[in-house]
């Protein structure tokens, strides 16, 4: 049995979607960001916090857990800077509560969703794990501070981990049943469709003078289903004892930029959106994408589904919640 923390989340509901399909699964979640009607029925839910030790200790005392995945992070990178207690007591101080509930009940497998904005802002158009990592905000140092933290356990306790970063998780179920839902809303491509739905009265783009081939940032995106069943392959290298730690990178290996996503919403929808230039933001890098050479080569996994995919798949689940 399989214990997903944040497993009523945008990518910890569709990791459990696809997950019941081989496990069975137990759900955890505080419900401070997801919602418990995106849990497949098919898994147990409990809701619960991250933070607790006794809802922890109720939940691997009553089943057989024999691996956790953990999605229970706050992830706003502008109210970490703003709040960055709540960040280091949910991000790191939480999950050490996890961790230690977990060698009590000599549990040893442990995927870790992770963050690229653990790189910070890097000097390479494509980051590979060699990249040096730099975080340059508080959500980006908590999740450093977990990996680290996962290292040492590793070497004190046998720990077997493998942590896995990414930039932007986009699209929705082929289901049609879960999709992206934030409140507030600050993904790109949802804000666009919003849009388009009539829900915006118009998109802003931060800058147009960047130096790549259209002038606007470029950013790594991967369908969430495509995220899902990376997480499950690195589940099953631990389950198997292929590897006993490993981190990769999770991208698809060029990028797209504003415009190319805009574009492709417009061409997906059929509709046309007001786009409104504004100045850039600070600290706003020209390009971020990862590689994920290292996965491919270690567990034979790729992102399967390009930008017409995700945006296709969104645009579903946003007419079917509008």
């Amino acid at each position: 049995m399989i214990l997903v923390v944040g497993g009523a989340g945008y990518i910890g509901s569709h990791l459990v979607e696809e997950l019941v399909k081989s496990h069975e699964v137990v759900v955890l979640d505080n419900l401070s960001t997801g919602h418990e009607r995106s849990v497949d029925s098919r898994a147990i839910f409990v809701k619960g916090d991250l933070g607790s030790q006794e809802d922890l200790e109720t939940i691997f005392s009553k089943y057989p857990i024999k691996g956790v995945m953990h999605f229970a992070a706050n992830s706003l990178v502008g109210e970490s800077v703003v709040d960055p207690l709540k960040y280091y007591e949910n991000n790191v101080a939480a999950t050490l509560t996890l961790l230690k509930v977990m060698l009590k009940h000599d549990v040893k497998n442990f995927i870790f969703s992770s963050t690229a904005a653990t790189y910070g802002i890097p000097d390479t158009d494509i980051i590979s794990e060699k990249n040096p990592t730099l975080p340059i905000n508080p959500y980006g140092q908590s999740k450093l501070m977990v990996e680290n933290i996962l290292s040492d356990f590793a070497s004190a306790y046998d720990l077997r981990y493998v942590v896995l970063r990414y930039f932007n998780a986009a699209g929705a179920s082929s289901s049609g049943k879960i999709g992206e839902m934030h409140d507030p809303e600050t993904h790109l491509v949802p804000i666009i469709l919003q849009h388009l739905l009539g829900q915006r009265e118009q998109i802003s783009v931060f800058g147009d003078d960047y130096d790549t081939p259209d002038g606007t940032c470029i950013r790594d995106y991967i369908h969430v289903t495509d995220l899902a069943s990376a997480h499950i392959a690195a589940l099953e290298s631990l389950l198997s004892e292929k590897i006993q730690t490993a981190i990769y990178n999770l991208g698809n290996g060029h990028g797209y930029s504003v415009k190319e996503v805009i574009n492709t919403c417009e061409k997906v929808t059929g509709r046309k959106a007001n786009v409104v230039m504004s100045e850039r933001r600070a600290g706003d890098p020209a390009r971020l994408v990862a590689s994920s050479e290292k996965i491919q080569q270690a567990l034979g996994w790729k992102a399967e589904r390009n930008l017409d995919n995700i945006i296709a798949s969104a645009w579903e689940w946003h007419k079917h919640i509008n």
